[in-house]
């Protein structure tokens, strides 16, 4: 029986010798940090092979897990081929570029009321109330500026009411859940910061998360939500690559989730 091959994009190195040690003999793997040399011919996913140049390899499923600064040719290229990715890729294709993919999700998130404004290019802008600026391609509290009074766009960024509040993030890895209390030392909350950690589900939030996640054909998802010291409730952005190194028991689930899909 001819193998498959399995392309994996930006895993981490250890989380991809899991996965190929599980699926044995019927796999082949191929591992690139960043994005390797790829090309679609009549329908095939071809990968550069990264032991011989120019040499190119027939690739029937793809794991990708990064986020890079030039990487929407080849989301929209995973997309075109339309075969087993994970996540989906029309759906990072759709969620890639921070503000068209935060107005495609707002329209799946009950959870929507957030006054938000828009500038293109570079603007001045005047607020008489604290606001936030967002802009770019990256997460993590990249490429954002709270500020209240005169500011000037660098480039096409939105502007919302700053919500004083709790920031969470709902993770959704096919049909388990968890919510993440996001932390800071500033006004900007990230995973990444040591007082990060599980806490109670907000069912509210797990629904609207499950919503979008279904808009965006995405087996996995990562939604941030801010919840207000009133109580209301505010979508913030939606992440395309949700983080799965951070905490041990989502990076547990999603070795076995890759696992089992694919091998399903």
């Amino acid at each position: 029986m001819e193998k498959k091959r399995l392309l994996i994009v930006g895993l981490e190195p250890r989380d991809t010798e899991k996965i190929s040690k599980e699926l044995g003999w019927e796999y082949l793997t191929v591992h690139y940090d960043m994005l390797p040399v790829v090309k679609l011919m009549d329908g095939v996913l071809y990968v550069e092979s990264p032991q011989v140049p120019d040499k190119f390899l027939k690739v029937d499923k793809v794991i990708f897990h990064g986020i890079y600064e030039k990487d929407a040719d080849f989301l929209t290229l995973l997309a075109l081929w339309n075969g087993p990715c994970l996540p989906n890729a029309l759906g990072m294709m759709d969620l890639r570029q921070r503000i068209p993919g935060l107005v495609r999700s707002l329209q799946a998130s009950k959870f929507n009321t957030l006054n938000r404004s828009m500038v293109i290019n570079q603007q001045q802008w005047n607020s008489d109330k604290e606001v936030v600026a967002k802009w770019g391609i990256w997460h993590c509290g990249e490429d954002k500026h709270k500020f209240n009074g005169n500011w000037q766009s660098s480039e096409t960024s939105v502007i919302e009411d700053f919500i004083d509040g709790e920031a969470v993030r709902i993770m959704l890895i096919g049909n388990k859940s968890w919510q993440i209390k996001l932390t800071g030392d500033t006004w900007l909350k990230s995973i990444h910061n040591n007082g990060s950690d599980q806490m109670e589900i907000d069912t509210e939030l797990l629904d609207d998360s499950i919503a979008i996640a279904k808009h965006f054909n995405s087996q996995m998802i990562g939604v941030d939500y801010i919840v207000g010291n009133d109580g209301q409730k505010y979508l913030l952005e939606v992440n395309h690559i949700p983080n799965v190194t951070v905490f041990p028991f989502i990076n547990e689930a999603f070795i076995d989730y890759a696992i089992n899909w694919v091998t399903k």
